[in-house]
């Protein structure tokens, strides 16, 4: 069993701050409350206190097993690859914790100020995750856990560490740029810029992947 650590510490604190938040602002809370967001932002579902409360809770749970799940990654990786990159999932365990409890702390900002656009918080976040993923993905290991887990980086070394070099660059970049205009485009603009970058930082390392693998068996039969 691993010990406690001043990391795990630091992760518990930054992860009870929304409850924190919630129990001084409850009272603020009307009867009927925003219970569920759409992709743009808009509310598209309206239930009690008690239902948001629900989901508060499951908010704190999920963020809580990803943390556990990564601290104790090498105790369940196949590979056994993940203990040589430890840190690096330490790092981004953290990170996600950090990125939930911003993510959590403005939906229940969002909850209590009703007319707030809750986008506008959560889009930006978005892309400081893919910064900050990106900032990191080269130190990744393969894995079957985290990172651009396609069948043609599973299946080589060669080919997860060139997909992740041009995915590091692009997701860090792409993050930066994605925070930059959600902050200053307009709502359906913003939407649309948020939607299209996405899908492209989400589509070309996957792309890349199976094009450095068709690439790498054409080298290889010649």
């Amino acid at each position: 069993m691993k010990k406690f650590s001043f990391l795990d510490a630091a992760a518990l604190i930054v992860w009870s701050l929304p409850a924190f938040y919630l129990f001084f602002n409850y009272a603020a809370l009307a009867q009927v409350v925003p219970v569920h967001f759409g992709l743009n932002g808009d509310v598209d579902r309206y239930g009690s206190k008690a239902e948001f409360l629900t989901y508060q809770c499951i908010m704190l749970v999920v963020p809580a097993l990803v943390y556990l799940l990564f601290k104790y990654l090498p105790l369940i990786d196949p590979k056994k690859k993940i203990k040589y990159g430890v840190d690096t999932f330490k790092k981004l365990g953290l990170g996600l914790i950090i990125f939930f409890t911003a993510l959590n702390t403005a939906l229940i900002f969002a909850t209590i100020h009703q007319g707030f656009r809750v986008e506008r918080l959560v889009f930006p976040l978005v892309g400081l995750l893919f910064a900050f993923i990106g900032n990191i993905m080269l130190s990744i290991k393969p894995n079957y856990f985290a990172g651009i887990r396609t069948p043609w980086t599973l299946e080589s070394e060669d080919n997860w560490r060139a997909t992740h070099r041009l995915a590091g660059k692009l997701w860090f970049a792409g993050g930066i740029l994605l925070t930059i205009l959600t902050l200053l485009l307009p709502g359906q603009a913003g939407f649309v810029v948020f939607m299209s970058c996405v899908g492209i930082l989400v589509l070309i390392p996957a792309i890349y992947s199976y094009v450095y693998f068709k690439k790498s068996r054409l080298n290889h039969n010649v």
